[in-house]
């Protein structure tokens, strides 16, 4: 069985509203183990929508639909699905009281338009909508007619405010695809995270998995990291873990210290845990990234276990008097420059009392590159407990906007940091 998704609503072809309902209906089809190929966004029109309805009908089994259930005349979403299947619409009185309750707790009365939101195709089971006036259906048109190619098509309508959507889709479909036999075996993943290699240079150390189909191996890539998702399909974790965990083992191996963590493990968490679990600290100075690696530090619960703060220096000045950071140095090879990372993180480390510091300078842009240092270009430096200090040179090119350099920036300088500890 497969399943289309179809969002109702001239304001996603406009980009008025983000699409998220398609987003969280994908992944749930997916944690059902529900197969899903396709999905469309059609405006407020009866006519076009009856013509999704068409195609749909031709590569799918379940069509589950988002928008189109308010009380006001371009909501078609009900009127659109009754009549292609020429199903009668019937007025539930239940409905109307529920509506009007809700309007009444408010201490408002319910408008007449309302009335549209209690008609409901005939033998459709409602979807109750615990917080909204828009309650949903489950329609099975063909059903009860013998023979039918199309007998197990079943129809769902949900609205378009996600916070509904999502708890009718928990509280009340889930159950029902289960009832029918769907989701019996369940897609379990994990997402393995890298950084310090290339999606296409990663790939190609795991091409050989790609062709696998229980488990799978898929890429994804962001700015500063690649990912590799792990799915399984399954009737339970357990089963799951036991088809997937020699696949993750052997990418873990292939990737070494590339590989960050899985899941929920992002970068900042875990510099977190190899601080706690070696008893260290850190502190940062920073420049171009103006707090940006302070704040991914302290994005985690309980950082303040091992971080103990930061130093922005902006300015020349404030780089020499808070950070010690020689004025000759700056004369000699500039604020950008390896030699003045070295220092701003020796610096932090001495003057907050840490077991690392890292110092960060660059040039974000958009301006203030030259021909010897563009844009994007940045120093790292880590100050060891041991005293010794590194630095490491960056080029994240001058086509990049600002942010993402920031971005990168952040990432490669606590990715440096963890690298370190695991070297111990």
């Amino acid at each position: 069985m497969t399943a289309e998704i179809i969002c109702v609503g001239t304001e996603l072809l406009l980009g008025n509203t983000l699409n998220t309902n398609a987003q969280y209906l994908a992944q749930q089809l997916a944690s059902l183990g529900i197969p899903h190929y396709f999905q469309t966004v059609v405006g407020d029109n009866l006519q076009r929508i009856h013509q999704v309805i068409d195609i749909a009908l031709k590569r799918a089994e379940i069509l589950i639909f988002t928008g189109g259930l308010g009380p006001t005349p371009d909501d078609l979403t009900t009127e659109a699905v009754a009549s292609f299947f020429q199903i009668p619409l019937e007025e539930k009185r239940e409905i109307i009281e529920e509506i009007a309750g809700k309007f009444a707790a408010r201490g408002q009365i319910m408008p007449e338009n309302n009335r549209k939101q209690a008609l409901i195709p005939a033998g459709a089971r409602v979807i109750p909508n615990p917080t909204g006036t828009a309650p949903g259906f489950i329609l099975q048109p063909y059903k009860d007619i013998v023979n039918h190619p199309q007998q197990k098509l079943t129809i769902v309508t949900l609205p378009g405010v996600p916070s509904e959507m999502k708890r009718m889709w928990e509280e009340t479909v889930i159950a029902f695809l289960e009832s029918q036999g769907w989701g019996k075996e369940k897609i379990y993943s994990e997402m393995m995270r890298f950084r310090g290699i290339g999606e296409s240079a990663l790939a190609t150390k795991v091409n050989h998995l790609f062709s696998l189909t229980n488990p799978t191996v898929a890429p994804y890539a962001s700015p500063g990291e690649v990912k590799l998702r792990v799915s399984a399909k399954a009737t339970s974790v357990e089963e799951a873990r036991k088809i997937m965990n020699p696949i993750v083992e052997e990418i873990k191996a292939i990737a070494g210290e590339d590989y960050v963590g899985s899941d929920d493990d992002t970068l900042e968490r875990v510099v977190g845990k190899l601080l706690q679990q070696r008893g260290e600290t850190v502190s940062v100075a920073e420049s171009c990234t103006g707090g940006g690696i302070g704040h991914m530090i302290t994005s985690v619960p309980g950082s303040s276990a091992y971080f103990c703060g930061g130093i922005i220096a902006y300015s020349n000045e404030v780089k020499i008097r808070q950070l010690g950071v020689e004025v000759t140095a700056i004369e000699k090879f500039g604020a950008v420059s390896e030699t003045v990372a070295k220092q701003m993180a020796w610096g932090v480390k001495e003057r907050l009392g840490t077991s690392w510091g890292i110092g960060v300078t660059g040039i974000a842009g958009p301006g203030g590159g030259s021909e010897n240092k563009p844009v994007g270009l940045v120093y790292v430096g880590i100050a060891q407990p041991d005293g010794d200090v590194v630095a490491y040179e960056f080029r994240f090119g001058e086509n990049r906007s600002r942010d993402v350099i920031r971005q990168l920036t952040c990432g490669e300088a606590l990715d440096k940091l963890r690298r370190h500890l695991l070297k111990g």
